[in-house]
């Protein structure tokens, strides 16, 4: 309501049938344009697009600590310890292991570099 008063005022009485027609026949080609899009996608997936859950596909619904969550709790195909290394070390992260690895060894030296 507020926002036809303030069109009513800047475009003028006698001008404002025009744009309020111009502006249904926009929402009109959007609306024609959004289910041509759709059947264009039924037709180009076929009965795969009836199964498709579109509620998770909307961006709105993206949690990135839901879906880092779900990626934990899947059970990963190939085993990330191997029978050499022990659980507590495997759980550490590549900082840890790098620091762990260079204890004691000396810097890499090349005598070709000048």
């Amino acid at each position: 309501m507020v926002i036809g008063i303030i069109a009513l005022f800047l475009i003028g009485p006698d001008r404002l049938p025009a744009y309020s027609a111009q502006f249904g026949r926009l929402v009109r080609q959007l609306r024609d344009m959004a289910s041509g899009a759709k059947d264009r996608m039924r037709d180009e997936l076929g009965p795969d697009f009836d199964d498709m859950d579109w509620k998770k596909l909307d961006p709105r619904q993206y949690d990135p600590r839901r879906i880092i969550r779900e990626a934990l709790q899947e059970s990963p195909e190939k085993s990330v310890t191997t029978e050499t290394t022990s659980a507590p070390e495997a759980m550490e992260s590549a900082y840890v292991k790098r620091k762990r690895m260079k204890q004691g060894t000396p810097a890499p030296f090349d005598s070709d570099a000048s």
